[in-house]
């Protein structure tokens, strides 16, 4: 199985040279996607280019959504099965990704892995972030049926052809909540995994998270989805057992 690690950046000048260099001790390539930074990125992402680094780079701040989808273009070009998201805040462990990929069976299903966080006891971890989850986790059992422990993880191993088969609406950060509904729709595998985290400090963390316009998209977006599953994907899904 061929994977590469995808790495989208908006300003985050501090960690994202580390998060690059440990991510390519894992993987075959590190896709790292410049969505439009204002800081020193370019100059950064320049002393890291090798042979194992890849930038997608593009002038305007578009979102992590899209900056994301141009990864997963960019890792079918080059022929990747699968793909690694993380985040370049350095709040991820790249020594992680082995464990994620270990949940991908040889059983020809396609797998989606998501990292499970211990949001409870996590040091640092922003109050908000509890809630937020709960929130997530809840309408992603109403839209799937599924149970998971953490659905706003970033640290994740996409299947890259399933993704780029789909028309991804999104482009901010509830894209990777449309994905990850939309991919259990389509009988992805869905699974998790135990992963560390680390959360800076209060006055040393770098978020660009929008709490009210942010909140608002993904509570919109969990509407139109609950909509869709109750009247097209839960008749469609018993129609489909009745026929057998």
């Amino acid at each position: 199985m061929s994977h590469c690690t995808i790495i989208p950046t908006y300003n985050n000048r501090n960690t994202l040279a580390k998060v690059v260099n440990d991510a390519s001790i894992y993987s075959d390539y590190v896709i790292v996607v410049n969505d439009g930074s204002t800081d020193d990125t370019l100059n950064i992402l320049g002393n890291l280019r090798n042979s194992k680094v890849i930038i997608v780079s593009y002038p305007k701040n578009q979102g992590k959504g899209h900056a994301l989808l141009q990864g997963f273009k960019k890792a079918e070009e080059l022929g990747f099965d699968y793909a690694v998201t993380m985040d370049s805040d350095g709040q991820h462990f790249a020594e992680d990704i082995p464990n994620l990929l270990s949940k991908i069976d040889n059983d020809n299903e396609t797998y989606l892995v998501l990292g499970s966080r211990n949001i409870d006891t996590q040091e640092n971890m922003p109050s908000k972030n509890s809630f937020a989850n709960n929130f997530s986790n809840f309408w992603f059992k109403v839209e799937t049926g599924l149970t998971l422990p953490d659905t706003q993880c970033g640290f994740r191993i996409y299947p890259v052809k399933e993704v780029n088969k789909m028309h991804v609406f999104s482009t901010k950060y509830e894209a990777e909540l449309e994905m990850l509904v939309r991919l259990a729709w389509r009988n992805v595998k869905v699974v998790s995994y135990p992963i560390k985290v680390y959360y800076a400090p209060e006055g040393e963390r770098v978020s660009h998270f929008r709490p009210f316009k942010d909140f608002f998209r993904i509570s919109i977006l969990n509407t139109i989805l609950s909509t869709i599953s109750v009247f097209y994907i839960k008749p469609r899904n018993l129609f489909r057992k009745w026929v057998g």
